[in-house]
């Protein structure tokens, strides 16, 4: 297996390794404290090309590959979750499905604004009563005429209050179960659609999200993605693209507590030695570190097998079951190494505790993943 990265690759690492340091990290704790949306690190990503990685350069996109998405979603992730989740929703949630169900004429109106950071977009699927049992739609879109009149709940829409542009999941036919469900390209700003409160959360604070109502809201034909009742297929697809997304976030959150829990160890002294001299921190360390990096092994692997064009649901599953559970035992290890330090704001780890968490849960909780790994070891 070939590890090296491409020239292109190479150049993008570089150019966000350096957005990272010098103008995210210096704002996330307080982006954080003050759950404040980071617009001008959002207007900075579209300027940088990186709300739209893999779109191809004539629809407005970068025109790179998944790799090169996850290598600058880790960064960014590892310098703020906030602002990484945010690019992440844009890039797999809302450009993905538009580049891969959409027609020559969707893309041209609303993947192109999207990838090019004109616009921001939001992937509305989970719903009151449909978390993980996301084929349990209650938001329904009725045929009438060339529209669709739609009216429902969404819940926990990452980007929703700041969203133009929604990719919306619905009920077209209920007698056909998850084989009637349709999706759908929605203005956020129509006539009928309204926003709920933002979203009050545990982590991730500078990333907004809120509830979604549709009151008789009309969309014309022209804006369904893909052929009627495929809209299950379209929001699973959407998701083994967005798990690799989130894979990356957690490797970020990953990565920089660790970073921050190494640098703490070789400063900190106690019983006349430095802590990260001491078997029990170091080992602490080694694992943290050997986690991390079999993460991102299988992070990168599942972007190879997309950017191949094969079907990679089991390896989405893997690596963001892996990368999440990581980060999570990752960024608590890094509590403890800090001590009573490790609790208190001043120090960055608790903020990377806090928004570890959502990776175990948004996109497919833990549990989801597991059913999806061991489907496939039930086919044989």
């Amino acid at each position: 297996m070939d590890l090296s990265l491409s020239d292109d690759q190479e150049q993008l690492l570089r150019m966000v390794k350096e957005f990272a340091e010098r103008e995210v990290k210096p704002l996330a704790a307080a982006l954080d404290r003050e759950a404040r949306f980071p617009s001008q690190l959002v207007a900075r990503m579209a300027e940088l090309g990186l709300l739209g990685i893999e779109v191809p350069v004539d629809h407005g996109g970068s025109g790179l590959d998944t790799l090169a998405y996850v290598l600058a979603m880790e960064e960014v992730s590892a310098a703020c979750a906030s602002t990484g989740v945010i690019m992440s929703v844009n890039n797999s949630l809302v450009c993905d499905p538009l580049l891969k169900f959409g027609s020559d004429e969707q893309k041209e109106q609303w993947l192109e604004p999207l990838a090019a950071g004109e616009k921001l977009g939001c992937f509305m699927l989970s719903e009151p009563e449909a978390g993980s049992d996301a084929a349990a739609q209650t938001t329904v879109a009725v045929r009438d005429g060339d529209e669709y009149v739609i009216n429902g709940t969404k819940n926990w829409i990452t980007n929703g209050p700041q969203a133009d542009t929604g990719i919306l999941i619905a009920m077209t036919d209920r007698e056909q179960g998850h084989r009637g469900i349709s999706a759908f390209v929605v203005d956020m700003n129509g006539k009928g659609v309204r926003r709920g409160h933002k979203d009050d959360k545990l982590g991730i604070r500078a990333s907004h999200s809120c509830q979604i109502f549709f009151d008789d809201h009309r969309v014309p034909v022209s804006q369904r993605l893909g052929e009627e009742g495929h809209g299950f297929k379209v929001a699973m697809a959407t998701l083994d693209a967005g798990r690799i997304g989130i894979a990356a976030q957690a490797l970020g959150i990953a990565r920089a507590a660790f970073e921050a829990a190494a640098s703490y160890a070789c400063e900190r002294k106690t019983f006349g030695k430095r802590i990260i001299e001491h078997q029990a921190v170091a080992f602490m360390l080694a694992d943290m570190e050997t986690e991390i990096d079999a993460a991102r092994m299988l992070t990168w692997r599942a972007a190879v097998a997309k950017t191949s064009g094969a079907r990679h649901t089991r390896e989405s599953a893997m690596c963001k079951l892996m990368a999440s559970e990581v980060a999570n035992r990752v960024a608590k290890n890094a509590i403890q190494i800090h001590g009573g330090n490790g609790y208190v704001s001043e120090y960055p780890v608790e903020r990377h505790y806090r928004d570890a968490k959502i990776t175990e849960i948004y996109e497919g909780t833990s549990e989801i993943q597991r059913i999806v790994i061991a489907s496939h070891l039930l086919r044989g």
